[in-house]
């Protein structure tokens, strides 16, 4: 969802009426472009739409739409994760999950609806990427801002996909028209990932023309965690630190547990930690479903609805059973409430809309915010350094002293201290930090794999000895398969599928 960058000043929940009619028509003439594309005596209407400057932001918002919706961006795509995490123990249709043996034909399905909708986004922003350059009605620079902005989405859609599947094909705007392609290898998808963030860095501004579009700080903080995931640490921390000194953002003061909602509230739109959401919402069809599977219906939390899909409990569960009750994230994430699993079982609230409609809610999802770049900061240079240094140390405190409701840039007598840790233990702290600045987002399980830690800390906290290796990446659906011919079903499919 995109907001005018000066309507800024209006409650959200006013301006829910202002944009969706925008996105209708973006959709209805992409749908129609899809068709002359395939049908050559309509060519020029594809001529036509891509000339004005309005017409390229509409298949700009045509990007986006197809992350909205229970299925896709706004909650299973989380949920599906966060459901194979450290913190939560799954409930519902999730209940397979927890056995971490198998992925059950439900959840199965959930997976390739995940590809399938990235793989419709990846395809509108290459639509903008091929088409936007002959506009002869708009100005270069501003040509090149929205290729930019759409291969800014590509690259994020990409780093989502070869994490979740590993070796995939590889749909770009030079094979548009290419049906049948091989996987490419993982080293060239994160080519393609790094080549587009950088062009995106060289060709966004600074502020947003419309609230949720990227800005060349976007780009450099998931370029950040690009190159974290890559263990190019030393490429990490200079991008983490370039935004972190020369950007505008700050952590949102913090002094009582409520006080979270100004950055995971419905009616907040951008924030001084706002490096890159995903906008949501009340609107059917483009709210954060989010607030309705974490929330139970007995709960005014997603306005008496909910499903409960994911909760915890303090006697199997060390993440709730070591979190210090006076950190203010905690009292705002988790709250006890018994619904038959046993009297000490907790949900969460995060997300958290008491006038959401359905038990979808008008909040945004935070993709990347200043908490997360202090984070990739912090791991990054304990990385490249060999071990933590009093930088480091400086970003986890600054995450910390907000936590316990202390100005986040004061020293503090609670404040981590350099001199108490090592390389592997000032790692293990960052992936505490970040788990609980992220509960419920959907991070904690990819963070896992990549540290090599998912099956220490998943045997620690729920005792399950063994993850079957065919979590690690989820299966190329039957929809790819059957349609692409230059795919094997056998040698192409991930392992133990």
């Amino acid at each position: 969802m995109l907001r005018n960058a000066n309507m800024n000043t209006y409650p959200k929940a006013n301006r829910i009426s202002k944009w969706p009619l925008m996105l209708v028509i973006a959709l209805f003439s992409l749908g129609a472009c899809s068709d002359v594309l395939v049908e050559e005596t309509k060519q020029l209407a594809v001529e036509n739409f891509y000339n004005t400057e309005a017409e390229l932001e509409s298949a700009l918002n045509a990007i986006y739409t197809p992350l909205y919706g229970d299925l896709s961006m706004g909650a299973q795509y989380q949920v599906l994760q966060d459901a194979l995490s450290d913190f939560f123990i799954p409930n519902g249709s999730w209940i397979p999950l927890g056995s971490y043996t198998t992925l059950d034909n439900t959840n199965y399905g959930r997976t390739g609806y995940f590809w399938n909708q990235f793989y419709l986004a990846i395809r509108n922003a290459n639509l903008v990427i091929a088409n936007a350059p002959t506009s002869t009605m708009v100005e270069d620079s501003r040509k090149s801002e929205i290729v930019a902005s759409a291969r800014f989405m590509r690259a994020l859609l990409y780093f989502q996909l070869v994490r979740g599947w590993g070796s995939i094909p590889l749909r770009t705007d030079e094979n548009l028209a290419e049906i049948n392609l091989p996987k490419s290898s993982i080293d060239d998808v994160y080519q393609l990932i790094v080549n587009d963030l950088a062009y995106a860095e060289a060709n966004l501004g600074g502020t947003v023309r419309l609230s949720g579009r990227p800005t060349h700080w976007a780009a450099k903080t998931v370029l950040a965690d690009v190159y974290l995931c890559l263990e190019r640490y030393d490429d990490a921390r200079a991008k983490a630190r370039d935004v972190i000194d020369n950007g505008p953002f700050s952590l949102v003061r913090v002094t009582a547990p409520d006080d979270f909602l100004q950055l995971y509230g419905p009616d907040v739109d951008n924030s001084s930690e706002d490096i890159f959401y995903l906008k949501f919402t009340r609107q059917s069809g483009f709210a954060n479903a989010l607030t309705l599977y974490e929330a139970h219906p007995n709960t005014p939390y997603a306005n008496r609805a909910g499903f409960f899909s994911l909760y915890s409990r303090l006697s199997v569960n060390r993440v709730v059973r070591d979190w210090d009750d006076d950190d203010l994230r905690k009292q705002f994430n988790l709250y006890p409430w018994a619904f038959g699993s046993g009297d000490d079982t907790y949900l969460v609230r995060k997300f958290q809309d008491l006038n959401a409609l359905g038990g979808r809610g008008g909040n945004d999802y935070p993709w990347y915010k200043f908490s997360d770049l202090l984070l990739i900061y912090a791991e990054a240079e304990n990385g490249a350094n060999g071990g933590p240094t009093a930088a480091a140390v400086e970003a986890l405190n600054q995450i910390r002293r907000r936590a316990y409701g202390q100005p986040a840039t004061t020293p503090w007598a609670g404040d981590y201290r350099l001199t108490d840790y090592t390389s592997a233990t000032f790692l293990d702290l960052v992936l505490k930090e970040r788990g609980y600045e992220t509960m419920f987002e959907g991070k904690r399980w990819r963070d896992l794999v990549r540290l090599g830690k998912a099956s220490e800390y998943i045997k620690a906290s729920k005792g399950v000895n063994e993850i079957a290796s065919l979590l690690y990446l989820w299966p190329i659906p039957t929809s790819e398969m059957n349609y692409n011919t230059e795919l094997d079903p056998v040698k192409d499919q991930n392992p133990g599928y």
